[in-house]
């Protein structure tokens, strides 16, 4: 961008819903989202959720031609899902993996085991591109993953924060499952001093309010969406200026439902789709945080006591499963001074049948390793929480203190 004035950038963002042997029509829609992106020749594309490298390296084929520079990002034990794909060269990458993700006994959810983090890709020598993913909602009446997906976003801003200091224009684009007026996506914006592409927009065209999960899309739960019958804004893109450029969204769109001449849409969730107008100004305008002083400390002080709530959960939950693994010890002593004084000849027999007797000291070994794993996880959890609410009290006050 350094030689160019001016820049009209096209941006591709979708969740693509791409979970090998789970999501439906998986490799249909794949390959429906590579025609798709190579018909309409956009700058920049933003997918999460393409948890299969074979299903990325279909993409990476059929787009060579139109978007020469990709990545695919890795961590986790399945993998993060995000790719990025470019018309403009990557110069370099940065994966920045969440300290908290979920529970990894919560099978049937799996945040965990995907390892979600934030992404810097940098694309040309001024513009920053993030894409990322943050923990899933779930159930918003009894929200448990609230404190962890707090914690992601304060890391997300404190990582921007830190990485764009470089850049000119930072883009951020993907599924952050909160909706607009959450404590989760007011704290990101207002520390970033990120703008909101659809609330920006000089013209929008696509689903009612800008929602990107409806219940009109074959493939939601639509017992989920009961209570947002118009459905619900949780992928975003948002960007900044930093130095002596502005930005400007001309234009964002949503896909509605299916693609053209399909019977299918591309995901779960709609696409979303802007063009930013990036031109350079006189003089350097410097960074912001884009919200007033007051207004983010509210935000904080919100923020703080939801981190707060889940912290004395997660303290809970280590004292539980920390005196579950002392009793599983202590059953196993039991177990050993019982068997040593029958093998010494200080009893008549053996207590119980040597059968019961060995299915007893596995399921007590069992249970101590289960136990001891757990409590040293949230014991990890209740040291994250904590930082992350003093590292909050510590930015609270210095906005507090700012004359």
């Amino acid at each position: 961008m350094e030689g160019e004035p001016t820049l009209r950038l096209r941006i591709f963002d979708l969740n693509c819903w791409a979970i090998r042997y789970l999501s439906r029509r998986r490799q249909e829609r794949v390959r429906l989202i590579g025609d798709t992106l190579r018909r309409e020749g956009f700058d920049l594309v933003l997918l999460q959720e393409v948890w299969s490298e074979q299903d990325y390296s279909d993409l990476k084929g059929k787009l060579a031609g139109c978007y020469p520079f990709s990545h695919y990002f890795r961590s986790g034990v399945i993998g993060s899902g995000l790719c990025v794909f470019s018309r403009f060269p990557i110069l370099d990458t940065l994966l920045y993996q969440y300290s908290l993700n979920g529970y990894p006994y919560m099978l049937q959810h799996g945040d965990w085991f995907c390892g979600k983090a934030g992404v810097g890709v940098g694309v040309t020598a001024s513009l920053l591109s993030l894409s990322l993913q943050l923990h899933a909602e779930y159930c918003r009446d009894k929200d448990a993953y609230l404190p962890h997906r707090l914690v992601q976003a304060w890391e997300l801003a404190q990582f921007i924060r830190h990485t764009s200091k470089a850049a000119d224009v930072v883009l951020l684009g993907g599924d952050l499952n909160m909706h607009p007026e959450d404590v989760g996506i007011r704290l990101l914006r207002g520390w970033t001093g990120l703008r909101d592409a659809f609330a920006e927009a000089t013209r929008f065209e696509g689903c009612k309010n800008g929602c990107t999960l409806v219940p009109d899309n074959c493939f939601t739960d639509k017992s989920e969406m009961l209570p947002f019958p118009l459905g619900i804004r949780i992928d975003y893109i948002l960007y900044k200026a930093i130095s002596s450029f502005t930005v400007k969204c001309e234009e964002l769109k949503t896909t509605t439902g299916p693609a053209p001449g399909m019977d299918i849409p591309f995901s779960d969730h709609e696409a979303v789709m802007t063009t930013l107008h990036i031109q350079r100004q006189g003089q350097p305008v410097g960074a912001t945080l884009g919200t007033a002083d007051l207004a983010l400390a509210d935000v904080l002080t919100e923020a703080r006591t939801e981190v707060g709530v889940g912290l004395r959960a997660a303290q809970r939950q280590r004292y539980s499963w920390g005196r579950m693994a002392v009793l599983a010890l202590l059953l196993l002593l039991l177990q050993a001074t019982a068997a040593l004084g029958t093998l010494a000849g200080l009893g008549t027999e053996q207590p119980f049948p040597k059968l019961s007797f060995c299915l007893l000291a596995f399921l007590a070994l069992g249970l101590l390793v289960l136990a001891t794993a757990l409590h040293l996880f949230h014991t990890m959890e209740v040291k994250m929480l904590q930082g992350t609410e003093e590292q909050m009290q510590m930015a609270q006050r210095a906005l507090q203190e700012r004359p």
